[in-house]
């Protein structure tokens, strides 16, 4: 009686000490999952900053291609003006 109390006492032993590796092994790979996801989200960021910043330079081409544009406008219409005034 004496020796399959000590078996169940140390096949429970051996059990605890499963179940308490086993929740580690599931605190680490929940651990891992979450550095993965984060690596996923830093990922996802610098190519979402990217896009915005080519999306940045070619509003800022755009804008100094129009300002060009109105700047030769003007001297065209400071020419006309000239012109007109002169007749």
């Amino acid at each position: 009686m004496a020796n399959s109390f000590s078996n169940a006492l140390k096949l429970s032993a051996i059990g605890a000490a499963m179940l308490v590796m086993a929740g580690c092994a599931s605190q680490g790979g929940e651990q891992q999952g979450k550095w993965d996801q984060m690596d996923s989200d830093v990922s996802e960021a610098r190519s979402m900053a990217s896009e915005a910043l080519n999306t940045a330079n070619k509003a800022e081409r755009d804008a100094q291609s129009a300002l060009q544009m109105a700047r030769e406008n003007r001297q065209a219409m400071d020419r006309m003006f000239q012109k007109s005034m002169q007749k």
